[in-house]
Formats: structure tokens, sequence, C-alpha cells
């Protein structure tokens, strides 16, 4: 399958919107340069107008620069490699790729070969989560990761000692991948495939971690909902900070609290608890 590629130039602070807003609209492969981003389609369902629409609103304040072309199928793996730098959590995880040598002075590490995949900690909402999980006792507990993507999440709540966890995406590419990065890490567990609603988690979980979009969390919170103990947590991202409000307008009536807010790059994470 041949991709379409696009070369884009723009201010720094801009690059992890357009990664997040075009990954919504068909792009799945993202690499970051020293002056912006490139951004891969499959040229068999790519929506130019689509695509238009996204950098329109975003190329006088981003300042965007476009070069476009067409790449046949590319080593994705050997793309990271050239490209993929570790992640550091303040000093609670370290994320690296298999290839790059363990670091010492972390209290945990996540050994992920990402493969394109969203969700690799190099996003402020990635980030902002495994911030939070390591600010919530997860020792003994039963984790759900809803949208888990490369796994992550459910990988932090492993080594923060939880008992149980469970995960799945929509995406079977993800699920393959999360699937070999769960088995890097010594995690004994399997990947689900489907929404929430077609996975149909059992029994209630006493954390629940979501980091997706806005509008599939408005979506699925009353699920949400149905899923968090009393007194459990619910840990959200995957939107922006002016996103907040509407969120709790649908989180409250359904007895969910805000306990603590996190912003990063315009970007937001919630803790939330079940009354």
């Amino acid at each position: 399958m041949d991709y379409l590629e696009f070369k884009i130039k723009c201010l720094e602070e801009f690059r992890e919107i357009l990664i997040a807003e075009l990954s919504e609209i068909g792009f799945d492969s993202f690499l970051e340069t020293e002056e912006g981003i490139e951004v891969y389609a499959p040229s068999d369902s790519f929506e130019r107008a689509v695509f238009e629409e996204v950098i329109n609103t975003y190329k006088a304040p981003a300042q965007i620069t476009i070069t476009e072309g067409q790449v046949a199928k590319v080593n994705w793996n050997e793309e990271w490699e050239k490209n993929y730098d570790p992640i550091a959590v303040d000093d609670l995880v370290y994320v690296r790729a298999s290839f790059h040598p363990a670091q010492e002075g972390f209290k945990h590490e996540i050994v992920i070969n990402p493969k394109m995949s969203f969700g690799t900690g190099h996003h402020a909402t990635t980030f902002q989560m495994l911030r939070l999980q390591g600010e919530i006792d997860h020792q003994g507990k039963r984790v759900l990761d809803v949208g888990s993507g490369t796994g992550i999440l459910a990988i932090m709540a492993h080594l923060l000692g939880a008992n149980k966890v469970e995960a799945f995406d929509i995406d079977d590419w993800c699920v393959e991948n999360g699937n070999e990065n769960f088995a890097l890490n010594n995690l004994s567990i399997q990947m689900g495939l489907g929404t929430i609603r077609e996975v149909k988690p059992e029994g209630t979980y006493d954390i629940v971690l979501a980091n997706i979009n806005k509008n599939v969390l408005l979506d699925e919170l009353e699920v949400y909902a149905s899923l968090v103990k009393s007194g459990g947590n619910l840990l959200l991202s995957g939107f922006y900070t002016g996103d907040i409000a509407d969120l709790m307008e649908v989180a409250e009536p359904l007895g969910f609290e805000l306990v603590k807010t996190s912003e990063k790059n315009q970007w937001a994470a919630l803790v939330l608890k079940k009354a």
C-alpha cells in the first residue's frame, strides 16, 4: 500500500495538536522533525477536503507550510529507531524502546516497541496520564484501560502493583502491538478488540483509565460510571483544557467529583472520584 507523505513545518507548540487532529482523520504514522512533523496516510483512504479543513484551522497561528509527496510502504520500525527518543516522567518512569539502553534513577521502566502507534508517552495526554497514575494507589487494585493503544497505561498500572489489569482497543493493529508490549514487560494479559460496549467488561473496577478524545469520552462516560466502584477513580485525557467544563457537566450527574486537573501544552487530564 502506498502512503501520502506530508512534511509540515510549524511552530513547535502546535506539533502535538496537529498530530492529535490528524490521527482522527485517517493518518496513522507520525515523525517529529527539527522543523515540525512528517505525517503519513494510506493513499486509498485519504480524504483531502477533511485534511485541508484541519490544516486551514491552524495554518495562520501555527505558521504552517507543507510539502506533499508519496512513498511506498515504509519500514516504520526502522524510522522509529532513527527518530524515537526515550521519555522520562519525573523520576517515576522511564519509557524506552527495546533498542535503547536502560537508565538508572527511575522507580519504574517501561519498554515498548511503538511501531508508530499513538500513545508512546511523547504526547502530552499520555505523559499526564502516567504522571497521575503515579499519584494513585494501584496496589492490589483492579484496573481497566479503555482504548489502550500501545498498552503503556496498562503496563504502568501493572508496575504500580495492580492485581488485575484489563485493556482493549478498537484497532486490531493496536491490539497486536499492545500484546507485544505486554510481553516485553512481563504482563501476562491479552488486549481485547472492540469498543467498550462491544467488549462489555464485567464487574467493577477500582481504577478506569481512558485517554481517547472528547467525543468518545462524552459518549461513554455513562458506561464508565457503571464500571467504577464507589470510591474508585476515573482518569481521563485526550482533550483540551477548554473541554473540561463540558466533560464535568456530564460526569457530575453520574456521581463523579473532580479531584485534580492537569495541563500540558493545552492538553488536559482529570482525576475523578466516584461518590
